[in-house]
C-alpha cells in the first residue's frame, strides 16, 4: 500500500534554518544543518535499499509559494510570497510502498526523531494513505 509522509513547517523555520532566529525557532547553525541533512539522507538511503522508496522531497520556503484561487468573475485570483504569517505548511514528504500501516508508523516514528536545534518547534509527522483512482487504496 502507499503512503505519503508528510513534516511541516513555517516560514520562521525556513529562516532560521537560513541563520535567523526568531521566537518560534533558534538559528540553525551549519552543523545543526549538515546533522538534519545526513539525518534524511540515511533514512532515505534505507528506504531505498528496502524498496519502499517512491519518491522523497523536500520543499521551500512558504515565501516562494503561488496560490491560484477561483475568483467570482471566473479568473483566476493568483497571490505570491512572503508569507511570514503562516501556519503550518508542507515542509517535506515521502511517497512510501509499504506492507502495512504499522510499518510506515515505524518509519513516521524514524522520521520524527530529525535532530534540531534545542528549543526548535517539534511537528508530527503526518501519514496519509493514497487513494488509487478507483476510490480504494494504493
Amino acid at each position: 500500500m502507499k503512503y505519503l509522509v508528510m513534516v511541516q513547517g513555517t516560514q520562521a523555520d525556513y529562516e532560521s534554518m537560513s541563520g535567523k532566529p526568531s521566537a518560534q525557532s533558534p538559528a540553525w547553525s551549519e552543523k545543526d544543518m549538515q546533522a538534519m541533512f545526513e539525518f534524511m539522507g540515511a533514512i532515505n538511503n534505507d528506504l531505498a535499499e528496502s524498496g519502499e522508496l517512491v519518491d522523497a522531497q523536500g520543499l521551500t520556503e512558504p515565501a516562494k509559494t503561488r496560490t491560484v484561487a477561483a475568483g467570482k468573475d471566473g479568473r483566476p485570483v493568483i497571490t505570491d510570497g512572503p508569507y511570514g504569517e503562516t501556519k503550518e505548511v508542507l515542509a517535506g514528504y515521502w511517497v512510501l510502498d509499504c506492507e502495512s500501516l504499522e510499518r510506515v508508523t515505524e518509519i513516521a516514528a524514524r522520521v520524527a526523531q530529525c535532530p534540531a536545534p534545542e528549543g526548535s518547534t517539534e511537528y508530527p509527522v503526518v501519514i496519509r494513505p493514497i487513494q488509487d483512482a478507483a476510490g480504494g487504496e494504493c
